[in-house]
């Protein structure tokens, strides 16, 4: 049994001028332990999808799917105490911006043991000693003092490191990770990144980490996700993604990658991701795609699946390639043709 199950997941808003599908249609299968990347350009549904999950959208917001379930259990069938009991404790959540996530009129360290006072059985003492615990394992220098802090007193990276010992308090079995290196230099990102991956070594908890830094990916995930315009495009070990990838978009975001650059200028990819009134009728791609022809422009692509992940393409690049490479293969040579 997968530990998280998303089946045809669509998230609409109501806004004053109708209607806007942020998600369309997402899938998502994790197995314990396993870290899955999410990536794309903002704007892509990757942080909705998850706070679907968790729970967290607007009235506004109106969720749909064939399944969302949690160890077998449907998430949309049991009630919102059960849910509350699931979310903050089996199901964690690391927000992007801990400066507006923490509540600034509280400590971190009366944060925390409000965490852990609403899911385990512990007093006073207890809490504190957990709290100090969870400290010292995200690498909190005199966690005692710290925990006396209010958010303005700690940087931004101390104040990641509180959000991710708030998150991991009650030994969750899956922790999303929403661009947690965002705004931190590049020291502080990478002992993040170490400190998420140890922690889930440690523990064996299941990772989703929403990100659009490729190389954060290739370093920390096993599956790679990408999303595009609400749609998940294609779906890649990681290795092979970067190797190969299915989809024109993924090829066309690994290419503006600094350490691929073959030219003066990083490459760009034209245009926007559509949004709510300029949505095409075919494939979401197809306006900024090179490939695109009629087909693309009218007729909505079909996941074509296969043995390594699949792409939402009509003409998938390791397709293509395959038979570019077998027509050049059987196409007789100019001697051969004087047979004929």
């Amino acid at each position: 049994m997968p530990l998280l199950e998303i089946k045809n997941l669509t998230v609409e808003f109501a806004t004053t001028s109708g209607s806007f599908r942020a998600v369309d249609g997402f899938d998502l299968t994790l197995d314990t332990s396993e870290i899955v990347a999410i990536v794309g350009e903002s704007g892509s549904g990757k942080s909705v999808s998850m706070l679907a999950i968790m729970g967290l959208l607007p009235w506004t917001a109106t969720i749909t799917a064939d399944r969302m379930a949690f160890e077998g259990r449907d998430l949309r069938e049991i009630g919102a105490k059960a849910r509350r009991g699931i979310i903050g404790k089996d199901i964690a959540m690391i927000f992007q911006e801990p400066m507006s996530s923490l509540n600034p009129c509280f400590t971190v360290g009366f944060q925390i043991r409000e965490a852990l006072s609403k899911h385990l059985n512990l007093n006073r003492e207890e809490r504190n000693a957990r709290a100090i615990e969870l400290f010292q394992q995200v690498g909190i220098p005199e966690p005692e003092a710290r925990l006396g802090a209010f958010p303005h007193q700690l940087s931004g990276g101390m104040n990641q490191r509180a959000m991710i010992a708030m998150a991991i308090s009650c030994k969750p079995k899956l922790l999303i990770a929403v661009e947690p290196t965002t705004a931190l230099d590049v020291t502080i990102q990478a002992q993040i990144l170490e400190l998420l991956t140890s922690l889930q070594e440690e523990t064996g908890m299941a990772l989703v980490l929403i990100t659009h830094d490729m190389g954060v990916v290739a370093e920390t995930a096993e599956q790679v996700s990408v999303q595009y315009a609400g749609q998940k495009v294609e779906q890649q070990e990681v290795g092979a993604l970067f190797k190969t990838p299915h989809h024109p978009y993924t090829a066309a975001l690994l290419s503006a990658l600094p350490e691929r650059a073959t030219t003066k200028h990083l490459p760009t990819i034209p245009g926007v991701v559509p949004g709510q009134f300029d949505r095409p009728g075919g494939c979401l791609f197809s306006p900024r795609c090179e490939f695109a022809d009629d087909r693309c422009r009218s007729e909505p692509p079909r996941v074509g699946k296969a043995e390594a992940g699949f792409a939402r393409c009509h003409y998938p690049l390791n397709l293509r390639a395959e038979a570019e490479a077998c027509l050049l293969y059987t196409s007789p040579s100019p001697r051969d043709q004087s047979l004929y």
